[in-house]
């Protein structure tokens, strides 16, 4: 095959087009052309942009407002020959750079491995053997197998279709389903809504199935064109983040009106326009929560990133929020709450009971009858059974590294395991029976029936849920011998069916029908059947997912069960996971098909469990809880479940069985696909809500004493033993304690770990705000009592001399705001010793200022002395108080969060 040899692909033969791509319609490519050709044409992967240069992400640093005003104080005081001060101004402007340019830099590479860790995968030919792989390792050539619900890997022409409809929207713009053929076109300039026998990158089978022989890749690909012309960045901020801003703005003007009152009062004390023009600058900078939106990224990266680790990966950082305030899951049951390790038990055939043995996977069993192993050969109903669940099937089952493995639906593999266990195997009769056509399953049809040559013709076989297959049915097979199937067989039938429902067992009927030659590729092929029998399959709770229920409900979260499966089915399950309580009753789809929307939202706090439901009831559950002002999260798997995630305010998709287009609407991914999984996410959830109220409640405290100490001191009228006007802070101390307050601890409260009685309280409201009236009087209060203590210690110094008292109320001020750091951690239930990197924060901040204090070339800088034994005295003494004082605070205002 030439590299980038472009041809008119839907132009040519199936045979042509195989002939050119040296691939092949049963085994695909062999796994070294598919290695070579990997080689020459590069990853399938879409053209991306590139990322922001490390310089530029420095300089981005320097693009602020308030940067600008302290570049311009510095050079203010290097014209008046304060080089001094110019020179430590410029330092701790690069300092506060070099600290924005590393945690930008921790959260993009924070960002970039969760991207790494959602990889997509695709099912193809590869030797013969169908196998999966992930998608950016497709290559021209290769035979890829997609189903209803599957996103198309790559551009491609079909060469064998089932009903096949595909939905290209996101290409042509045309919101209908289009019809496919695998017949060639013969336009060579045919437009890409006409291409009817090509599938493209990102569209979406909508129906049917199909085998793909894949064309173009990556950039070549018709997307990928258009890829390559919008190669743009999305910066997206998150409601949390766009609060903060808001909240930024507000306390800017507050900040800023303060400001101009100190350097009025400060001018009409006699301090020079230079010193107050110094002292605005730094304390706007040091009263400014500027690094807000920065720390609530890095925050929500890091925390995205545990996540992870718990099997949780987030598509969409806004959900990360709102996962705190969730009230209600609305749950799958199968392989979500389940183990999704399904296991034939139990067989219902010429209306006996037949027991299989064996677990998982592993084909070897027993079949037994009565406390009898049975020679199962010689009934010909029970052998008739095995071929159905072979034959009506598209999983395949291999033995590799000492272990059976599954490709398909575990539905599916699970009668293969059958099969096999009778001794069948289903390579041979795939051969002996022919594939000819099938009609796939879906949600609505609850059922799937697949048309094979035979010795006797043409033959449908038949397997879905027992109540629809029933009714299709007009005969019995019956120890060998077709019969009418009357009203009594039918009451026998339902009975057995309640009775393998009722012990939590997943049930599925299998039919057959012989067709004449002449028939239609419809559904109205799907009658007139011969019912054989009834297969019990065991999908055991999760053991995790009982206790996780139990959490979720602690948490203020009502569980919900939402599926497919009989009602006495999820009803056992129900039980003994210890959702189905007394006072909570399961429904039906067709109960609630009688249900108006009023008696819907009358009915939602008293269901627990929604059995036999389509899409449309699933969407209508979820749209009655958002009506009632819920949070509320959905899982799902398939591509009918779309609709209800997209509807939720969190659309959770599984990671194993769920369908890319699933995955594409989720703003979640599980990837084991456990209900534990999603409960310890929404734990995480408001573990990252609470580390960044502890770091804007620690920051805001921090930044108002220090604005009213500076603010007192003027106010006040301080002198030093000269009688000139003193300042309780120089502005490059204030400068130096914004580096240390903003810079070491903010990242390290993204690393606390989360409260563990998190899941014992109510979810907040998703309209909370993120500083309340209330909650702003508890920190100004707290603020005063700060200032208090750092005046009163910077009086104390001024016995001595103006930098003695000045080096007093800056060790002071960051002792204090070491010591805040715990406070606002103490309502969390968190340990001390709980996070090392805040305690290497701490420890690196009291290390500097101790070096500040002692270190001659650091005393120079920042203008400070030399502390005695008796002033540390005074200052841990100060510190002790103000904690005492501050909790005081805190119980006194309610024991609330501060």
């Amino acid at each position: 095959m030439e590299k980038n040899k472009k041809k008119s692909w839907w132009n040519v033969s199936v045979s042509d087009l195989t002939a050119d791509l040296q691939s092949d319609l049963e085994n695909g490519l062999t796994n070294e052309i598919a290695a070579e050709r990997l080689k020459e044409y590069g990853s399938n992967v879409l053209p991306e942009a590139k990322p922001p240069s490390l310089i530029l992400l420095f300089l981005n640093q320097f693009s602020n407002f308030i940067v600008w005003l302290l570049i311009a104080a510095a050079i203010i005081s290097g014209v008046l020959n304060e080089w001094i001060d110019a020179i430590a101004i410029a330092v701790i402007i690069v300092l506060n750079g070099i600290i924005g340019f590393v945690q930008e830099l921790s959260a993009q590479k924070s960002i970039s491995a969760l991207k790494k860790l959602s990889i997509p995968t695709c099912k193809v030919m590869r030797n013969g053997n169908l196998i999966t792989i992930e998608t950016k390792n497709l290559v021209p050539g290769d035979l890829v197998i997609l189903e209803a619900g599957d996103i198309i890997p790559a551009d491609g022409r079909i060469v064998d279709y089932i009903q096949l409809s595909t939905q290209e929207a996101i290409l042509t713009g045309e919101s209908n389903p289009v019809h496919k053929i695998s017949a060639p076109i013969s336009d060579e300039k045919m437009a890409i809504g006409d291409r009817k026998n090509m599938g493209f990158m990102g569209t979406i089978i909508s129906t049917g199935k199909r085998s793909l022989i894949v064309t173009e890749t990556g950039g070549s690909t018709e997307l990928g064109k258009i890829a390559s012309l919008l190669r743009t960045q999305e910066k997206q901020l998150t409601p949390l983040q766009i609060k903060l801003q808001k909240l930024g703005h507000k306390l800017v003007f507050f900040c800023l009106g303060i400001v101009g009152v100190v350097f009025l009062i400060g001018y009409l004390k006699g301090f020079s326009f230079v010193d107050l023009l110094l002292i605005s600058t730094s304390l706007a900078v040091a009263a400014i929560p500027e690094g807000l939106p920065a720390i609530v990224t890095i925050t929500l990266a890091i925390g995205v990133r545990k996540m992870a680790k718990r099997r949780a990966l987030i598509r969409k950082l806004p959900s990360v929020e709102t996962l705190g305030c969730s009230t209600v899951i609305c749950t799958d049951k199968t392989g979500t709450l389940t183990k999704n390790e399904l296991c034939v038990k139990k067989i219902w055939t010429n209306e006996e009971w037949i027991e299989v043995s064996g677990t998982g996977y592993d084909p070897e069993g027993d079949f037994v009858l009565q406390s009898k192993k049975i020679e199962f050969t010689s009934d010909p109903s029970f052998m008739k059974l095995l071929e159905i669940g072979m034959l009506c099937n598209n999983a395949s089952l291999t033995y590799s590294e000492g272990d059976w493995k599954i490709v398909g639906d575990p539905t599916e593999a699970a009668l293969l395991v059958l099969g096999k266990k009778g001794h069948l195997e289903k390579e041979g009769l795939d051969k002996s029976h022919p594939f000819i056509t099938e009609i796939p399953f879906d949600s609505e049809r609850k059922r799937m029936s697949v048309v094979r040559s035979s010795d006797q013709g043409k033959v449908l076989y038949a397997k879905g849920a027992p109540d629809i297959i029933v009714d299709l049915c007009d005969k019995i097979l019956f120890q060998g011998n077709t019969i009418e199937l009357n009203e009594s067989h039918r009451a026998r039938i339902v009975e057995a069916n309640q009775e393998l429902a009722s012990k939590a067992l997943r049930v599925l009927a299998l039919a057959f029908r012989e067709l004449p030659e002449e028939h239609q590729s419809s559904e109205s092929i799907e009658e007139k059947l011969i019912f054989v029998g009834l297969i019990g399959m065991i999908d055991p709770p999760r053991p995790e997912a009982k206790e996780a229920m139990t959490h979720s409900e602690e948490a203020g979260i009502f569980p919900v069960m939402i599926t497919g499966d009989h009602k006495d089915t999820a009803t056992a399950i129900g039980a003994e996971l210890g959702l189905s309580k007394e006072k909570l009753q399961a429904v039906t789809g067709k109960e609630l098909d009688n249900w108006d929307e009023n008696k819907l939202e009358e009915n939602l706090t008293h269901t627990c469990i929604y059995a036999r439901v389509s899409a449309e009831h699933k969407l209508r559950i979820v749209k009655a809880w958002k009506r009632k002002g819920e949070v509320v999260g959905v899982t799902g798997d398939g591509v009918n479940d779309a609709p209800a995630m997209k509807e939720a305010d969190i659309g959770i998709a599984m990671g194993i069985k769920g369908s890319d287009v699933a995955k594409e609407t989720a703003d979640m991914i599980v990837t084991d696909d456990n209900f534990a999984s999603i409960v310890q996410a929404i734990e995480e959830g408001r573990g990252i809500y609470d580390n960044i109220l502890k770091f804007v409640n620690y920051l805001l405290s921090s930044n108002m004493a220090e604005l009213l100490i500076i603010f007192a001191g003027i106010a006040l009228g301080f002198k030093d033993a000269q009688g000139n006007p003193f300042l309780s802070l120089m502005p490059v101390q204030l400068l130096f304690l914004n580096l240390l307050t903003d810079g070491f601890p903010a990242i390290a409260f993204a690393m606390d770990p989360t409260d563990p009685q998190a899941m014992k309280k109510p979810p907040r409201r998703p309209n909370e705000q993120i500083l309340s009236v209330h909650t702003f009087f508890r920190l100004f209060l707290i603020s005063v009592v700060i200032a208090i203590g750092t005046l009163g210690a910077c009086h104390f110094g001024l016995r001595e001399s103006a930098k003695h008292a000045q080096t007093m109320a800056l060790t002071t001020l960051v002792v204090v705001e070491l010591v805040r750091v715990q406070m606002v951690r103490m309502p969390y239930h968190i340990s001390f010793f709980s996070n090392r990197w805040l305690l290497m924060a701490l420890g690196s901040s009291l290390l500097l200022q101790v070096a500040v204090v002692y270190l001659p070339p650091l005393q120079k800088v920042l203008g400070t002395v030399a502390l005695g034994l008796i002033d540390w005295g005074v200052i841990l003494g100060i510190a002790v108080l103000i904690f005492f004082l501050g909790s005081l605070i805190n119980w006194l205002l309610g024991r609330k969060k501060i």
